[in-house]
């Protein structure tokens, strides 16, 4: 791969209007972009996705992705948060609703869901979430709890029924990536809004034991939240902590897979920062995938990086790292040409 094609691994671009329209063949094309996510709720069913999907990968090619297929994204948790829905897609109920099975159960249907996933050309699911909500919490919590996104309200529950979920949806060929490390569970605020602040949360906390239980269980993506944890790292959002990580994820808890950002596109909580400044930190504190909802902030980006590679030996090494990372988690969802 050149240089600008490694760099092109590191981002997952959202599609406007769940379509793949002018922008994002523009910069699939020229910023060599590996991955694409939906990032609508859609009634269009299986077919109508898989078209837009097919779309994609149809774009692969020496030129755009040496020859390496996209990993294609959608958040489908359940309840409020299903992205993907009409003919051929279940109605999948939330996941209060689902720590109430057994996990055995739970996994069966995972491996359903994410078969029908399959079948509308998606690889890669934005769950299972793995914050714990406090009992009694839930209507404070805006992000998980109002939303009933949480297994249930304690780390165990929560562990057990998310790595439930990931096995399901590994059975049936589904990548899938824990989120949002270290929880958005305790935080004030919705990152989709404001910043978020969690002033509860430590390195060594019992509320991360379900973000150990998936990692012990083999996940291949781990999300990180875009929140700020003032008795963790109260100089930075998580996702450009390199104590949450590097210290915390990479050695406390020796995850070795893609770190991926929530995303660095459109979200409130870093409106402020430039595009270019979201990238480097990211990626400077130990982050490996981003994701941006949108086609401007992402083009910045990948200029950005390409800039700072170009420069930076120690920072090309950071790229190119990261990158094989992303190449790794491809080769074991079929994505590679060799």
């Amino acid at each position: 791969m050149t240089p600008d094609q490694r760099i092109g691994q590191l981002f997952e671009l959202g599609l406007a209007g769940d379509r793949l329209g002018p922008a994002e063949i523009n910069l699939i094309q020229t910023d060599h972009i590996g991955s694409i996510w939906f990032v609508e709720r859609s009634w269009a069913g299986v077919n109508g996705i898989r078209a837009v999907a097919s779309a994609v990968q149809a774009q692969v090619s020496s030129a755009t992705t040496a020859n390496v297929r996209f990993f294609v994204a959608a958040n489908q948790e359940g309840g409020l948060i299903q992205a993907m829905q009409g003919p051929g897609f279940s109605v999948i109920p939330s996941a209060v609703v689902q720590g109430s099975w057994a996990p055995t159960l739970l996994q069966s249907r995972a491996a359903v869901w994410a078969t029908e996933l399959r079948a509308a050309g998606i690889n890669f699911n934005y769950a299972p979430v793995m914050d714990v909500v406090p009992p009694g919490t839930d209507a404070q919590n805006q992000p998980i709890g109002a939303l009933q996104r949480e297994y249930g309200h304690d780390p165990a529950t929560v562990g057990s029924h998310g790595v439930a979920f990931l096995a399901g949806m590994r059975q049936s060929g589904i990548a899938v990536t824990l989120k949002h490390f270290p929880g958005l569970g305790r935080v004030t605020g919705n990152t989709d809004f404001t910043t978020a602040t969690d002033t509860t949360t430590t390195v060594s906390d019992p509320y991360l034991q379900s973000f150990r239980q998936g990692i012990a269980a083999g996940t291949d993506f781990v999300m990180v939240a875009l929140a700020r944890y003032t008795r963790i790292d109260p100089d930075h959002l998580a996702a450009f902590s390199p104590i949450v990580m590097t210290q915390m994820l990479r050695g406390s808890m020796g995850f070795s897979g893609v770190i991926v950002s929530d995303d660095l596109g459109d979200t409130v909580a870093v409106a402020s920062m430039p595009p270019a400044s979201r990238a480097i930190e990211f990626l400077t504190a130990g982050g490996d995938m981003i994701i941006s909802k949108t086609s401007a902030p992402a083009d910045a980006m990948v200029k950005a990086v390409r800039l700072r590679a170009a420069q930076d030996p120690a920072f090309r090494q950071r790229v190119d790292d990261a990158a094989l990372r992303i190449l790794r988690a491809k080769q074991r969802f079929g994505l590679l040409p060799c």
